[in-house]
Protein backbone atom coordinates (compact mmCIF):
# COMPACT_ATOMS: atom_id res chain seq x y z
CA UNK A 1 0.00 0.00 0.00
CA UNK A 2 3.40 2.48 0.88
CA UNK A 3 4.18 1.42 -2.67
CA UNK A 4 0.69 2.60 -4.23
CA UNK A 5 0.73 5.72 -2.39
CA UNK A 6 4.00 7.10 -3.35
CA UNK A 7 3.13 6.00 -7.17
CA UNK A 8 -0.21 8.01 -6.89
CA UNK A 9 1.65 11.40 -5.31
CA UNK A 10 5.20 11.29 -5.47
CA UNK A 11 5.25 11.78 -9.28
CA UNK A 12 2.50 14.56 -9.36
CA UNK A 13 5.09 16.85 -6.84
CA UNK A 14 8.25 17.46 -8.49
CA UNK A 15 10.69 18.16 -5.79
CA UNK A 16 11.00 22.19 -5.62
CA UNK A 17 12.63 24.61 -3.23
CA UNK A 18 9.94 27.02 -1.35
CA UNK A 19 10.54 30.40 -1.67
CA UNK A 20 12.84 32.19 0.73
CA UNK A 21 10.91 34.02 3.60
CA UNK A 22 13.94 35.19 5.67
CA UNK A 23 13.64 35.60 9.08
CA UNK A 24 13.84 39.27 10.82
CA UNK A 25 16.97 40.97 12.51
CA UNK A 26 16.71 43.10 15.09
CA UNK A 27 20.13 45.58 15.58
CA UNK A 28 20.83 47.89 18.46
CA UNK A 29 23.70 49.52 19.94
CA UNK A 30 26.23 47.33 21.00
CA UNK A 31 26.83 49.78 23.71
CA UNK A 32 23.47 49.94 25.72
CA UNK A 33 24.43 47.66 28.64
CA UNK A 34 21.88 45.45 30.57
CA UNK A 35 21.86 45.67 34.37
CA UNK A 36 23.94 42.36 35.61
CA UNK A 37 21.23 40.77 37.31
CA UNK A 38 19.61 40.30 33.94
CA UNK A 39 22.62 38.39 32.26
CA UNK A 40 22.73 35.48 30.97
CA UNK A 41 25.55 32.46 31.71
CA UNK A 42 27.44 34.23 28.96
CA UNK A 43 30.34 36.45 28.94
CA UNK A 44 29.61 40.29 28.74
CA UNK A 45 31.42 43.42 27.81
CA UNK A 46 30.50 44.86 31.02
CA UNK A 47 32.62 41.87 32.82
CA UNK A 48 35.96 42.05 30.65
CA UNK A 49 38.58 44.27 32.47
CA UNK A 50 38.43 48.07 31.19
CA UNK A 51 41.36 47.66 28.42
CA UNK A 52 40.21 43.88 27.18
CA UNK A 53 36.65 45.64 27.35
CA UNK A 54 37.42 48.68 25.08
CA UNK A 55 39.19 46.55 22.78
CA UNK A 56 36.26 44.15 22.27
CA UNK A 57 34.18 47.05 22.27
CA UNK A 58 35.93 48.40 19.33
CA UNK A 59 35.81 44.94 17.49
CA UNK A 60 31.94 44.85 18.01
CA UNK A 61 32.29 48.41 15.82
CA UNK A 62 34.74 47.60 13.14
CA UNK A 63 33.85 44.44 12.22
CA UNK A 64 29.93 45.57 12.26
CA UNK A 65 30.86 48.59 9.71
CA UNK A 66 32.53 45.43 7.44
CA UNK A 67 30.01 43.20 7.83
CA UNK A 68 27.69 45.80 6.40
CA UNK A 69 29.91 46.34 3.25
CA UNK A 70 29.58 42.45 2.81
CA UNK A 71 33.65 42.12 3.49
CA UNK A 72 33.36 39.40 5.06
CA UNK A 73 36.87 38.31 5.25
CA UNK A 74 38.39 41.48 6.79
CA UNK A 75 35.16 41.42 8.82
CA UNK A 76 35.68 37.95 10.23
CA UNK A 77 38.85 37.72 12.64
CA UNK A 78 37.23 40.97 14.15
CA UNK A 79 33.98 39.20 14.82
CA UNK A 80 35.86 36.38 16.02
CA UNK A 81 37.39 38.84 18.52
CA UNK A 82 34.24 39.79 19.47
CA UNK A 83 32.51 37.02 19.83
CA UNK A 84 34.48 34.47 21.71
CA UNK A 85 35.70 37.68 24.11
CA UNK A 86 32.01 38.55 24.96
CA UNK A 87 29.55 36.70 22.75
CA UNK A 88 26.80 38.12 25.49
CA UNK A 89 28.05 41.40 24.08
CA UNK A 90 25.85 43.63 26.19
CA UNK A 91 23.33 41.56 27.43
CA UNK A 92 20.89 42.10 25.08
CA UNK A 93 21.95 42.49 21.24
CA UNK A 94 22.41 39.38 19.32
CA UNK A 95 23.48 40.23 16.14
CA UNK A 96 26.82 39.13 16.72
CA UNK A 97 25.38 35.51 16.57
CA UNK A 98 23.54 36.55 13.29
CA UNK A 99 26.34 37.83 11.48
CA UNK A 100 28.74 35.03 12.76
CA UNK A 101 26.36 32.61 10.61
CA UNK A 102 26.10 35.21 7.84
CA UNK A 103 29.59 34.94 7.12
CA UNK A 104 29.96 31.16 7.97
CA UNK A 105 27.45 30.74 4.83
CA UNK A 106 28.84 32.77 2.56
CA UNK A 107 32.09 31.18 3.24
CA UNK A 108 30.38 27.72 2.66
CA UNK A 109 28.75 29.33 -0.55
CA UNK A 110 32.35 30.33 -1.75
CA UNK A 111 34.20 26.73 -1.42
CA UNK A 112 34.28 23.30 -3.20
CA UNK A 113 36.20 21.74 0.01
CA UNK A 114 33.66 19.13 1.19
CA UNK A 115 35.47 19.12 4.16
CA UNK A 116 35.45 23.05 4.32
CA UNK A 117 31.89 23.27 4.43
CA UNK A 118 30.86 20.82 6.28
CA UNK A 119 33.34 22.57 9.30
CA UNK A 120 31.73 25.29 7.98
CA UNK A 121 28.19 23.82 8.42
CA UNK A 122 29.13 22.58 12.51
CA UNK A 123 30.19 26.26 13.05
CA UNK A 124 26.76 27.58 11.85
CA UNK A 125 25.17 25.01 14.58
CA UNK A 126 27.85 25.34 17.31
CA UNK A 127 26.75 29.54 16.82
CA UNK A 128 23.24 28.88 17.50
CA UNK A 129 23.68 26.24 20.38
CA UNK A 130 25.83 29.47 21.96
CA UNK A 131 23.05 31.60 21.37
CA UNK A 132 20.83 29.38 22.79
CA UNK A 133 22.85 28.82 26.02
CA UNK A 134 23.36 32.73 26.17
CA UNK A 135 19.96 33.66 25.67
CA UNK A 136 17.53 30.73 25.43
CA UNK A 137 14.63 31.14 23.19
CA UNK A 138 15.27 27.32 21.81
CA UNK A 139 12.21 27.29 20.33
CA UNK A 140 12.94 30.03 18.26
CA UNK A 141 16.64 29.13 17.17
CA UNK A 142 16.32 25.65 16.58
CA UNK A 143 13.51 26.89 13.67
CA UNK A 144 16.48 29.00 12.56
CA UNK A 145 19.27 26.85 12.39
CA UNK A 146 16.90 24.17 10.71
CA UNK A 147 15.87 27.15 7.92
CA UNK A 148 19.79 27.67 7.52
CA UNK A 149 20.44 24.79 6.76
CA UNK A 150 17.44 23.94 4.28
CA UNK A 151 18.34 26.46 2.35
CA UNK A 152 22.04 27.11 2.78
CA UNK A 153 23.73 24.18 3.84
CA UNK A 154 21.76 21.10 2.33
CA UNK A 155 24.15 19.36 0.77
CA UNK A 156 25.93 18.71 4.32
CA UNK A 157 22.49 18.44 6.24
CA UNK A 158 19.64 15.78 6.32
CA UNK A 159 16.07 16.50 5.53
CA UNK A 160 15.37 14.24 8.77
CA UNK A 161 17.88 16.86 10.85
CA UNK A 162 16.16 19.37 9.53
CA UNK A 163 12.83 17.97 10.20
CA UNK A 164 13.89 17.28 13.68
CA UNK A 165 14.87 20.79 14.22
CA UNK A 166 11.42 22.40 12.82
CA UNK A 167 9.68 19.88 14.81
CA UNK A 168 11.47 20.88 18.11
CA UNK A 169 10.36 24.33 17.09
CA UNK A 170 6.43 23.43 16.20
CA UNK A 171 6.21 21.19 19.44
CA UNK A 172 7.20 24.40 21.72
CA UNK A 173 5.13 27.22 19.35
CA UNK A 174 1.89 25.37 18.19
CA UNK A 175 0.03 27.50 15.58
CA UNK A 176 2.42 30.56 16.74
CA UNK A 177 5.28 29.08 14.82
CA UNK A 178 7.24 31.17 13.01
CA UNK A 179 6.54 32.22 9.57
CA UNK A 180 9.98 31.40 8.16
CA UNK A 181 9.89 27.97 8.92
CA UNK A 182 6.20 26.73 7.68
CA UNK A 183 7.40 26.61 4.04
CA UNK A 184 10.10 24.20 4.10
CA UNK A 185 8.75 22.17 6.95
CA UNK A 186 5.63 21.49 4.81
CA UNK A 187 7.76 20.65 2.12
CA UNK A 188 9.92 18.49 4.02
CA UNK A 189 6.39 16.84 5.59
CA UNK A 190 4.67 16.31 2.45
CA UNK A 191 7.48 14.30 1.95
CA UNK A 192 7.99 12.24 4.38
CA UNK A 193 4.34 11.64 4.42
CA UNK A 194 3.96 10.50 0.69
CA UNK A 195 7.05 8.29 1.09
CA UNK A 196 5.96 6.75 4.19
CA UNK A 197 9.11 7.91 6.64
CA UNK A 198 6.24 9.00 8.87
CA UNK A 199 3.36 7.58 10.08
CA UNK A 200 -0.35 9.08 9.22
CA UNK A 201 -1.06 10.25 12.29
CA UNK A 202 2.51 12.17 12.54
CA UNK A 203 1.59 13.98 9.71
CA UNK A 204 -2.00 14.81 10.18
CA UNK A 205 -0.70 16.26 13.28
CA UNK A 206 1.35 18.78 11.97
CA UNK A 207 -0.37 19.27 8.71
CA UNK A 208 -3.09 20.54 10.89
CA UNK A 209 -1.10 22.58 13.10
CA UNK A 210 0.26 23.93 9.97
CA UNK A 211 -2.80 24.86 8.67
CA UNK A 212 -4.08 26.36 11.70
CA UNK A 213 -0.72 28.35 11.92
CA UNK A 214 -1.17 29.96 8.24
CA UNK A 215 -4.80 30.68 8.85
CA UNK A 216 -3.83 32.40 12.11
CA UNK A 217 -0.93 34.33 10.67
CA UNK A 218 -2.98 36.08 7.90
CA UNK A 219 -6.02 36.54 10.34
CA UNK A 220 -3.57 38.62 12.75
CA UNK A 221 -0.56 39.69 11.03
CA UNK A 222 0.24 43.00 11.08
CA UNK A 223 4.28 43.69 9.82
CA UNK A 224 5.17 40.35 8.57
CA UNK A 225 1.68 40.21 6.41
CA UNK A 226 3.53 39.87 3.10
CA UNK A 227 5.65 37.27 4.52
CA UNK A 228 2.35 34.76 5.49
CA UNK A 229 1.22 35.71 2.24
CA UNK A 230 3.98 34.38 0.68
CA UNK A 231 3.32 31.49 3.25
CA UNK A 232 -0.58 30.74 2.45
CA UNK A 233 0.45 30.66 -1.58
CA UNK A 234 2.44 27.61 -1.01
CA UNK A 235 1.76 25.57 2.01
CA UNK A 236 -2.06 24.83 2.25
CA UNK A 237 -1.94 23.87 -1.26
CA UNK A 238 0.42 21.08 -1.00
CA UNK A 239 -0.65 20.36 2.16
CA UNK A 240 -4.11 20.23 0.71
CA UNK A 241 -3.29 17.17 -1.59
CA UNK A 242 -2.03 15.16 1.11
CA UNK A 243 -5.99 14.49 1.33
CA UNK A 244 -4.61 11.94 -1.31
CA UNK A 245 -3.88 9.82 1.09
CA UNK A 246 -6.58 8.21 3.04
CA UNK A 247 -6.72 8.74 6.93
CA UNK A 248 -4.50 11.05 7.06
CA UNK A 249 -6.52 13.67 8.13
CA UNK A 250 -9.38 13.16 10.26
CA UNK A 251 -13.26 13.83 9.94
CA UNK A 252 -13.46 17.10 11.72
CA UNK A 253 -10.51 18.26 8.48
CA UNK A 254 -13.02 17.23 5.73
CA UNK A 255 -16.36 18.77 7.98
CA UNK A 256 -14.52 22.06 8.57
CA UNK A 257 -13.60 22.08 4.85
CA UNK A 258 -16.14 21.27 2.92
CA UNK A 259 -19.27 21.41 4.63
CA UNK A 260 -19.74 25.15 3.82
CA UNK A 261 -20.51 23.89 1.00
CA UNK A 262 -23.46 21.76 1.77
CA UNK A 263 -24.71 24.76 3.67
CA UNK A 264 -24.43 27.24 0.85
CA UNK A 265 -26.31 24.85 -1.23
CA UNK A 266 -28.22 22.50 0.55
CA UNK A 267 -30.76 21.20 -2.35
CA UNK A 268 -27.96 21.06 -4.72
CA UNK A 269 -27.40 17.92 -5.65
CA UNK A 270 -23.82 18.38 -6.82
CA UNK A 271 -22.95 20.16 -3.46
CA UNK A 272 -24.76 17.29 -1.94
CA UNK A 273 -23.04 14.44 -3.58
CA UNK A 274 -19.62 16.42 -3.37
CA UNK A 275 -19.81 16.86 0.14
CA UNK A 276 -21.04 13.57 1.38
CA UNK A 277 -17.99 11.52 -0.94
CA UNK A 278 -15.40 13.85 1.09
CA UNK A 279 -17.43 12.85 4.42
CA UNK A 280 -17.58 9.13 3.32
CA UNK A 281 -14.31 9.07 2.16
CA UNK A 282 -13.07 10.90 5.49
CA UNK A 283 -15.01 7.62 7.59
CA UNK A 284 -17.20 10.25 9.43
CA UNK A 285 -19.78 8.20 11.35
CA UNK A 286 -23.51 8.79 10.08
CA UNK A 287 -24.57 10.01 13.02
CA UNK A 288 -22.20 12.57 13.38
CA UNK A 289 -24.31 16.08 13.34
CA UNK A 290 -23.07 17.07 9.85
CA UNK A 291 -22.99 14.31 8.35
CA UNK A 292 -26.10 13.18 9.18
CA UNK A 293 -27.63 16.39 7.30
CA UNK A 294 -25.90 15.40 4.52
CA UNK A 295 -27.10 11.89 4.32
CA UNK A 296 -30.86 13.27 4.68
CA UNK A 297 -30.38 16.28 2.23
CA UNK A 298 -28.97 13.15 -0.02
CA UNK A 299 -31.89 11.12 0.25
CA UNK A 300 -34.44 13.91 0.05
CA UNK A 301 -33.20 15.48 -3.15
CA UNK A 302 -30.31 13.31 -4.75
CA UNK A 303 -31.54 9.77 -5.13
CA UNK A 304 -31.40 8.34 -8.86
CA UNK A 305 -32.17 4.54 -9.79
CA UNK A 306 -28.92 3.00 -9.97
CA UNK A 307 -27.36 2.23 -13.54
CA UNK A 308 -28.28 -1.07 -15.41
CA UNK A 309 -24.63 -2.07 -16.05
CA UNK A 310 -23.24 -4.45 -13.09
CA UNK A 311 -19.86 -3.12 -13.75
CA UNK A 312 -21.12 0.57 -13.88
CA UNK A 313 -23.21 -0.25 -10.63
CA UNK A 314 -19.60 -1.04 -8.97
CA UNK A 315 -18.15 2.00 -10.47
CA UNK A 316 -21.00 4.09 -8.97
CA UNK A 317 -21.19 2.52 -5.45
CA UNK A 318 -17.59 2.95 -5.10
CA UNK A 319 -17.25 6.46 -6.04
CA UNK A 320 -20.58 7.76 -3.73
CA UNK A 321 -18.78 5.94 -0.87
CA UNK A 322 -15.43 7.87 -1.37
CA UNK A 323 -13.82 4.37 -2.57
CA UNK A 324 -11.75 6.38 -5.31
CA UNK A 325 -9.61 3.70 -6.22
CA UNK A 326 -11.82 1.19 -7.05
CA UNK A 327 -14.01 3.93 -8.35
CA UNK A 328 -11.53 3.89 -11.32
CA UNK A 329 -10.54 0.34 -11.73
CA UNK A 330 -14.50 -0.20 -12.42
CA UNK A 331 -15.03 2.97 -14.43
CA UNK A 332 -11.81 2.28 -16.79
CA UNK A 333 -13.14 -1.23 -17.18
CA UNK A 334 -16.93 -0.30 -18.32
CA UNK A 335 -15.26 2.60 -20.64
CA UNK A 336 -12.58 0.01 -22.12
CA UNK A 337 -15.63 -2.49 -22.65
CA UNK A 338 -17.41 -0.37 -24.57
CA UNK A 339 -17.40 0.30 -28.54
CA UNK A 340 -19.24 3.66 -27.88
CA UNK A 341 -17.24 7.18 -28.38
CA UNK A 342 -19.77 9.20 -26.49
CA UNK A 343 -19.61 6.32 -23.66
CA UNK A 344 -16.07 5.91 -23.54
CA UNK A 345 -14.98 9.28 -23.57
CA UNK A 346 -17.67 10.36 -21.12
CA UNK A 347 -16.07 7.66 -18.29
CA UNK A 348 -12.42 8.23 -19.44
CA UNK A 349 -13.04 11.78 -18.38
CA UNK A 350 -14.66 11.14 -15.19
CA UNK A 351 -11.61 8.90 -14.35
CA UNK A 352 -9.45 12.02 -14.56
CA UNK A 353 -12.10 14.19 -12.77
CA UNK A 354 -11.73 11.50 -10.20
CA UNK A 355 -7.62 12.09 -10.06
CA UNK A 356 -7.84 15.56 -10.30
CA UNK A 357 -10.62 16.43 -7.54
CA UNK A 358 -10.42 13.32 -4.99
CA UNK A 359 -6.47 11.70 -5.70
CA UNK A 360 -4.96 15.13 -6.11
CA UNK A 361 -2.65 13.24 -8.93
CA UNK A 362 -2.11 15.58 -11.77
CA UNK A 363 -0.62 13.40 -14.07
CA UNK A 364 -3.03 10.32 -14.15
CA UNK A 365 -5.75 13.31 -14.65
CA UNK A 366 -4.13 14.40 -17.65
CA UNK A 367 -3.30 11.23 -18.76
CA UNK A 368 -7.14 10.32 -19.32
CA UNK A 369 -8.65 13.47 -20.08
CA UNK A 370 -6.10 13.17 -23.00
CA UNK A 371 -7.39 9.49 -23.65
CA UNK A 372 -10.46 10.96 -23.87
CA UNK A 373 -9.97 13.86 -25.87
CA UNK A 374 -8.37 11.56 -28.23
CA UNK A 375 -11.38 9.42 -29.02
CA UNK A 376 -13.72 11.91 -28.97
CA UNK A 377 -12.22 14.79 -31.24
CA UNK A 378 -14.20 18.35 -31.11
CA UNK A 379 -14.64 17.96 -27.46
CA UNK A 380 -12.84 20.91 -25.83
CA UNK A 381 -13.77 19.59 -21.65
CA UNK A 382 -10.58 17.71 -21.35
CA UNK A 383 -8.56 20.42 -22.78
CA UNK A 384 -10.23 23.07 -20.33
CA UNK A 385 -9.58 20.23 -17.37
CA UNK A 386 -6.03 20.17 -18.75
CA UNK A 387 -5.68 23.68 -18.69
CA UNK A 388 -6.49 23.96 -15.12
CA UNK A 389 -4.26 20.88 -13.58
CA UNK A 390 -1.33 23.05 -15.45
CA UNK A 391 -2.70 26.73 -13.55
CA UNK A 392 -3.24 24.77 -10.47
CA UNK A 393 0.58 23.85 -10.34
CA UNK A 394 2.06 26.87 -9.44
CA UNK A 395 2.49 25.84 -5.62
CA UNK A 396 4.08 22.67 -6.77
CA UNK A 397 6.24 23.53 -9.55
CA UNK A 398 7.02 26.79 -7.89
CA UNK A 399 7.02 28.40 -4.38
CA UNK A 400 3.59 29.73 -5.22
CA UNK A 401 4.87 33.56 -6.40
CA UNK A 402 7.74 34.05 -8.74
CA UNK A 403 9.08 32.98 -12.13
CA UNK A 404 8.66 29.23 -11.64
CA UNK A 405 5.07 29.41 -10.77
CA UNK A 406 3.70 31.85 -12.92
CA UNK A 407 5.38 30.12 -16.43
CA UNK A 408 2.88 27.44 -15.55
CA UNK A 409 0.18 29.80 -17.05
CA UNK A 410 1.83 29.76 -20.13
CA UNK A 411 0.63 25.81 -20.86
CA UNK A 412 -2.41 26.79 -19.18
CA UNK A 413 -3.34 28.74 -21.77
CA UNK A 414 -1.95 27.13 -24.06
CA UNK A 415 -4.67 24.15 -23.45
CA UNK A 416 -7.56 26.90 -23.15
CA UNK A 417 -6.98 27.76 -26.12
CA UNK A 418 -6.91 25.12 -28.33
CA UNK A 419 -10.18 23.87 -25.88
CA UNK A 420 -12.05 26.83 -27.81
CA UNK A 421 -10.85 26.35 -31.47
CA UNK A 422 -11.90 22.67 -31.43
CA UNK A 423 -15.52 23.14 -29.47
CA UNK A 424 -17.08 26.75 -29.22
CA UNK A 425 -20.05 25.05 -26.85
CA UNK A 426 -16.40 25.76 -24.35
CA UNK A 427 -15.58 29.16 -25.85
CA UNK A 428 -17.22 31.13 -22.86
CA UNK A 429 -15.45 29.48 -19.96
CA UNK A 430 -11.91 28.81 -21.89
CA UNK A 431 -12.13 33.13 -21.97
CA UNK A 432 -12.95 32.83 -18.68
CA UNK A 433 -10.25 30.87 -17.43
CA UNK A 434 -7.43 32.57 -19.93
CA UNK A 435 -8.75 36.35 -18.60
CA UNK A 436 -8.14 34.69 -15.41
CA UNK A 437 -4.81 33.41 -15.64
CA UNK A 438 -2.76 36.00 -18.56
CA UNK A 439 -2.86 38.70 -15.60
CA UNK A 440 -0.33 35.82 -13.52
CA UNK A 441 2.18 35.53 -16.32
CA UNK A 442 5.66 36.98 -16.10
CA UNK A 443 6.46 40.06 -17.21
CA UNK A 444 8.22 41.61 -19.61
CA UNK A 445 10.52 42.55 -17.10
CA UNK A 446 10.80 39.20 -15.94
CA UNK A 447 11.79 37.38 -19.42
CA UNK A 448 14.41 40.23 -20.29
CA UNK A 449 16.01 39.38 -17.06
CA UNK A 450 16.61 35.43 -18.29
CA UNK A 451 17.24 36.78 -21.77
CA UNK A 452 14.11 35.45 -23.43
CA UNK A 453 11.93 37.42 -25.39
CA UNK A 454 8.28 37.23 -26.16
CA UNK A 455 7.24 34.27 -28.78
CA UNK A 456 9.98 32.09 -28.01
CA UNK A 457 9.42 28.41 -27.71
CA UNK A 458 9.89 27.71 -24.02
CA UNK A 459 9.77 24.01 -21.96
CA UNK A 460 7.80 24.40 -18.46
CA UNK A 461 9.13 21.00 -16.43
CA UNK A 462 8.01 20.23 -13.36
CA UNK A 463 5.33 17.33 -13.74
CA UNK A 464 4.15 18.97 -16.51
CA UNK A 465 6.91 19.16 -18.94
CA UNK A 466 6.08 20.82 -22.53
CA UNK A 467 7.10 23.24 -24.96
CA UNK A 468 4.72 26.55 -24.71
CA UNK A 469 5.61 29.96 -26.27
CA UNK A 470 6.91 32.96 -24.16
CA UNK A 471 3.85 35.36 -23.45
CA UNK A 472 3.81 38.10 -20.40
CA UNK A 473 0.95 39.47 -18.52
CA UNK A 474 -0.79 42.29 -20.34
Amino acid sequence: MRKYIFLLLSVTWMACTPKVITPEVNEEPVKEEVPAENIGPCATLSQLPASQKDATETAYVLYKDLVKQNNFEEAFPMWEKAYYTAPAANGRIKYQFDDGVKMYKHFYANTNDPNLKQSYRDSVESIYNKRIECFGDEDYVKGRLGFDLYYYMKEHSSDEEIYELFKASIDSKGEDMDYFIVNPFAKILFDKAVNGAISKEEAGKYAQLVLSAVKKGMANCVKDCDAWKIVNDYAPPRLENLEGIKGLYPCEYYVDKYFQEFLDNPKDCDAINKVFRKLKYAECAENQTEFAQVIQAKKTNCQVAPPQESVLRQAYNAYESGDYQNAVKYFEEFANSKDDIEKKAKYLFLIAKIYYGEIKNYPKARKYAQQAADIKPNWGEPYILIGKLYASSGPICGPGTGWDSQIVTWPAIDMFNKAKQIDANVATEANKWINTYKQYMPKKSDIFQRNIQEGDTFKVGCWINRNTTVRTAP
